[in-house]
């Protein structure tokens, strides 16, 4: 049987990191890119991470290259390119400079990974994925963002923290956007099936969700850089689901017209929004439809409507996009 081809886009932190993880887990063959100026990093983190396998027991092939034709037929491609927020820059700065970056490498992907599965990382990114499904031409279903399954690894982490108990037996979802879009949603949250709420204040539960909201400007304060090992961690938690068909509910960015109220009956006007979704060789199989009960249907239209302004900055900026 073939083996699974991974790609990653972008070789910093967060796209080292993640092919560290995939390789960790043996998922497939890696393919980690970066451009020219960097194909060095790409070429050198790629062969220190090849000499971890004899001692971590590991096989699989990791390419260190700034040249697509190697990422050609990838299963699943991984979009971490991209520049952080710096001071001094306005959101509509960031977007115009990250879409002309998405938008190369989406359409580089199109033609050299035609039916592949795409989970784009990069910030802001709700705008990086509508920017990924414009410019690569991919059925929705095939175009997801990864966030959803950071914000609940890091709530589930404070929640544990607080119980004092094993993350294991946590279970939890959060809607909606990144950081301060987030929906959360206590009463689908339980440890080992008991209700959170039958263990925690509810001002202990919103402690931990506002510190799961704020957790990447936490780690941004203490070290001074973005976080990257969770962020790799859920984006490998989704491709390890896709690649080996496990039909697993994840929170994602995906594409929803009619679900949660996006864009009723609006056909090709949708938006990709953070939901639980069921993920598997076809990507993004199926989105699971929740009923929301009064601030959780306000907070996910507050969410909605942000992405609408992002997704709406993107088009004035970029009409070509729209």
């Amino acid at each position: 049987m073939r083996r699974a081809k991974i790609s990653v886009i972008g070789a910093g932190n967060v796209g080292a990191t993640c092919a560290h993880w995939a390789a960790a887990k043996e998922l497939g063959d890696i393919v980690l890119l970066d451009i020219p100026d960097r194909v060095g990093v790409a070429k050198g983190k790629a062969l220190d991470l090849a000499c971890c396998g004899p001692i971590e027991e590991f096989d699989c092939r990791i390419t260190g290259t700034s040249d697509y034709a190697d990422t050609t037929d990838s299963d699943v491609v991984v979009v971490t390119a991209g520049l952080p927020r710096k001071p001094g820059m306005s959101r509509d700065d960031l977007i115009q400079t990250n879409v002309k970056i998405v938008r190369e490498v989406s359409q580089q992907v199109a033609r050299h990974s035609p039916n592949a599965v795409m989970i784009v990382v990069s910030n802001p990114l709700d705008a990086m994925v509508y920017t990924a499904w414009k410019s690569s031409g991919f059925p929705t279903h095939r175009i997801l963002g990864q966030a959803g399954a950071l914000d609940v690894a890091r709530f589930r982490t404070f929640l544990a923290m607080e119980l004092g108990c094993s993350v294991e037996d946590i279970q939890a979802l959060l809607l909606g956007g990144h950081g301060d879009d987030m929906v959360p949603l206590p009463r689908f949250t339980s440890v080992h099936g008991i209700p959170i709420t039958m263990l925690l204040s509810k001002e202990k539960i919103d402690a931990c969700t506002q510190r799961a909201k704020v957790g990447g400007g936490e780690i941004v304060t203490l070290m001074g850089t973005s976080a990257y090992y969770a962020p790799a961690s859920g984006t490998i938690q989704m491709v390890e689901a896709i690649v080996k068909d496990k039909k697993r509910i994840l929170p994602c960015a995906a594409y929803c017209e009619n679900e949660f109220g996006v864009a009723p009956g609006a056909v090709g006007k949708g938006y990709f929004i953070g939901v639980p979704c069921v993920l598997g060789s076809g990507g993004m199989e199926r989105i699971v439809q929740v009923a929301l009960e009064g601030d959780e249907a306000r907070l996910m239209t507050e969410s909605i409507s942000h992405v609408k302004d992002l997704v709406a900055t993107v088009c004035r900026i970029f009409p070509e996009l729209a």
